[in-house]
C-alpha cells in the first residue's frame, strides 16, 4: 500500500493538499481491514486519516485526508453553501467525509462535489458541473475553467512533490519518515 500512498497521495503526505483519493485492490477482506487500521494508527499522530468511501468486491476507494485542513476548508461559507446543495448538513471533517461516502455508495455515478473535498478550486468544480465536464480551458489533475496560470503552478508543485517522494521512497525512505506532522 505504501507505493499507492507515494504515487497518489504525496501532496497530502507533504501537507500541501487537504486530501487525495485512490482505488486499491485487495485479496483478503480481513487483512485489508487490519492494514487500514494499522495505517490509521500510524498516520493519526501526523494529522492524517484514511477512510474507505466505497468498497465493491475486492476494490476500495480510499480517501486520505488531513482533518485539520478539511476543517479549515469548511470555514469557507461559499464551500459550505455549495455542499448544502448536495445534501450536506453537518460540516465537521468526519461528517463531510461520511456524507461523501454515503453518496458514493448510493449510486454508480460519481458525486462531483468531491473536487472541492480534494482541494480543487470551487469555481472550477462549479464550472465542471455546469458544463458537464466540457468547455474547459486546461486539463491536469482537474479540469480548469478559471485561473489557468495558477492551476499550472499547482499542477507543477504537486508533480514535483510526487517525484521527490518517489525518489526518496525508491532510495529507502519510508512513508512515515516522509509524512509531515501537522
Amino acid at each position: 500500500m505504501e507505493r499507492y500512498f507515494i504515487e497518489h497521495c504525496a501532496p497530502t503526505l507533504a501537507s500541501i493538499k487537504c486530501a487525495n483519493l485512490f482505488s486499491y485492490s485487495f485479496s483478503n477482506q480481513q487483512e485489508f481491514e487490519e492494514t487500514m487500521s494499522d495505517w490509521n494508527s500510524q498516520f493519526r499522530p501526523k494529522g492524517i486519516q484514511l477512510q474507505v468511501l466505497r468498497k465493491r468486491e475486492n476494490k476500495a476507494l480510499i480517501y486520505m485526508f488531513r482533518p485539520r485542513k478539511l476543517e479549515l476548508l469548511m470555514q469557507d461559507s461559499d464551500v459550505v453553501d455549495f455542499l448544502r446543495q448536495y445534501g450536506y448538513t453537518e460540516f465537521s471533517p468526519q461528517a463531510v467525509v461520511d456524507r461523501l461516502g454515503h453518496r458514493l455508495q448510493a449510486t454508480d455515478d460519481f458525486p462531483h462535489e468531491v473536487g472541492v473535498l480534494l482541494g480543487y478550486p470551487l469555481d472550477d468544480v462549479k464550472s465542471f458541473i455546469a458544463n458537464e465536464g466540457r468547455n474547459y480551458r486546461l486539463m491536469g489533475l482537474w479540469k480548469v475553467y478559471h485561473n489557468e496560470n495558477e492551476a499550472v503552478k499547482t499542477f507543477a508543485k504537486f508533480k514535483k512533490c510526487r517525484d521527490v517522494y518517489t525518489s526518496l521512497y525508491d532510495g529507502g525512505r519510508t512513508v512515515m519518515q516522509m509524512t509531515v506532522a501537522v
